[in-house]
């Protein structure tokens, strides 16, 4: 009897193990190139097929305005105002900026505390932070960048894993100066709208080199929700409240030498 179970446990343990050999070798040879970014734009991203795929689904012609331009061709007024908004710790960080993570979970527990307090539940245990709420929490550049190229955005543990295997690849991989242009240049700005010139042409029918500092804060301003939330046509109050900010908070920040 104890044989019989002792090789049913093998066998279940063989299986476990083949599974996940399988799966090993699978995420390593899907495992993005990214070491190919050094020297080659990627001519979509899984963001852009991502658009594509549901304007499609919606019976819409599916627009896509883009025009890649190396950085330098970019205003670093717009360096500045992104890296304002977005990742402030940009030049001296590795790919995760620690304190950001800390400061949206902070963030995140005082907003629970309130609510569960609003729902007169005292019990501390019960506050667990929301991350998903806030406009920034604590993804850096590099992480928004190997999301928005390789990876969908649902929100699970699997591909939050993936999401930091690729930032430290590319951190190491690339230089800062080339992670802000390929960031630049395949964001989001609008319906079809990608990248910082589609943008400046788009709102200010400028080249991106043009930018002035109010401009370039503009279109920071819309980043974490160009759709939505931070869409001027929809909420432009709430844009030039960002704005605003932004504008404050550029000189600041250190940018690239590039």
């Amino acid at each position: 009897m104890l044989r019989v179970g002792w090789n049913i446990f093998k066998k279940g343990a063989l299986v476990v193990l083949g599974l996940v050999t399988l799966f090993i070798v699978y995420e390593v040879f899907t495992f993005p190139r990214v070491s190919e970014l050094q020297t080659k734009n990627p001519e979509t991203t899984s963001m852009i097929e991502t658009r594509l795929k549901e304007a499609r689904e919606d019976g819409r012609e599916p627009r896509r305005v883009q025009q890649w331009v190396p950085l330098s061709r970019i205003s670093p007024n717009l360096w500045r105002a992104v890296l304002a908004g977005e990742d402030t710790n940009f030049v001296t960080h590795h790919g995760f900026d620690y304190e950001a993570i800390q400061k949206a979970w902070d963030a995140g527990q005082k907003e629970s505390e309130k609510e569960a307090k609003q729902e007169g539940d005292e019990d501390p245990s019960d506050w667990i932070p929301d991350l998903s709420r806030f406009k920034r929490g604590g993804s850096t550049i590099s992480q928004q960048l190997a999301k928005n190229l390789y990876l969908s955005s649902e929100r699970t543990a699997a591909r939050k894993v993936k999401e930091a295997a690729i930032t430290y690849f590319m951190e190491r991989s690339l230089s800062k100066c080339r992670i802000l242009e390929i960031y630049l240049n395949v964001i989001e700005w609008g319906d079809g709208v990608y990248g910082a010139e589609a943008a400046a042409q788009t709102y200010f029918h400028k080249p991106a080199a043009g930018l002035s500092p109010q401009e370039a804060a503009y279109l920071a301003a819309m980043i974490p929700s160009p759709l939505n939330v931070f869409n001027p046509q929809k909420n432009l109050r709430r844009v030039q409240r960002r704005q605003r900010v932004l504008l404050r908070g550029m000189n600041a920040v250190k940018i690239p030498q590039c």
